[in-house]
């Protein structure tokens, strides 16, 4: 994990400072944190409420990102903060995809992949060379030094509004992406898939309107052609995962008319922090 990284952390018992003492993380206080053998640190502070995702659905999306089939989502936000540099915070940062597309835009930005799942953050820590994951839970304070951060990301993962502007820079940005209602929509009829709210979007503008000022949103909307395994795929790497047994899914999925082209359909939105 890079200095620069470890710079802009926090202990999450205490909020001090953190340094690096050979492989472990020390506050000012004394509290100390392994960084694991595969890159990454916890910085949980207690018990989280949130349940991360598992290694199997980590890995499906995984292969499911790798094959360029999100690209445009991840080009989307890539191009919403071009010219901001310095820290790029993720919270719900997955494998770190996204991220990493934003970081290989300027060798200035470095970037801090959060995750309450340790799966998903020891594929993070190798998902760019600039890049340090951390488990941390979304719904407790983050352990991120107060202003440390250009630009906050939120891309299908939960959104403590708080947190975000509380980490953010005074005028930095946090970009969220967030499915529409017809995202996956030929799946979600055909496989039984969670659905989307129509007023999600409506919704998330609400709940950061004290904190955040909407700066911009579009429609990143795109055809995908999908075969069997990565059809099962996308959906094992969502929230559908937990309502879906693999078996029956394999079977819809068997009877679905070929090719496999579903629309994927999110907004893309720009807010400003308010001072």
């Amino acid at each position: 994990m890079l200095d620069d990284v470890v710079a802009v952390l926090a202990c999450p018992h205490c909020g001090s400072d953190l340094d690096r003492a050979g492989n472990t993380l020390r506050c000012t206080t004394n509290h100390v944190f392994d960084i694991a053998r595969q890159g990454y640190v916890s910085l949980l502070s207690g018990r989280s409420r949130m349940v991360g995702d598992t290694a199997a659905m980590v890995a499906a999306r995984a292969d499911f990102l790798a094959a360029g089939h999100y690209a445009p989502i991840a080009d989307a936000v890539a191009a919403a903060v071009a010219g901001v540099e310095g820290c790029v915070v993720d919270l719900g940062a997955g494998t770190g995809y996204y991220l990493a597309r934003v970081l290989a835009e300027s060798p200035q930005r470095i970037g801090v992949a959060l995750d309450v799942s340790k799966y998903a953050c020891r594929r993070a820590a190798k998902a760019h060379p600039r890049l340090g994951a951390v488990v941390a839970d979304a719904w407790q304070p983050l352990p991120v030094r107060t202003g440390a951060a250009s630009v906050v990301l939120n891309v299908f993962a939960p959104r403590n509004a708080a947190e975000m502007h509380r980490v953010l820079r005074p005028g930095g940005y946090l970009v969220v992406v967030v499915p529409n209602s017809d995202h996956l929509a030929g799946l979600v009829a055909a496989l039984d898939l969670l659905k989307v709210d129509e007023h999600k979007q409506q919704r998330l503008t609400e709940q950061l309107a004290d904190r955040f000022t909407p700066v911009s949103q579009q429609t990143c909307q795109f055809p995908l052609s999908l075969d069997e395994a990565e059809t099962e795929a996308v959906v094992a790497m969502g929230p559908s995962a937990w309502h879906a047994t693999p078996e029956d899914l394999r079977t819809r999925i068997a009877a679905l008319p070929r090719p496999i082209t579903p629309t994927a359909s999110v907004t893309v939105a720009v807010y400003q922090r308010r001072d």
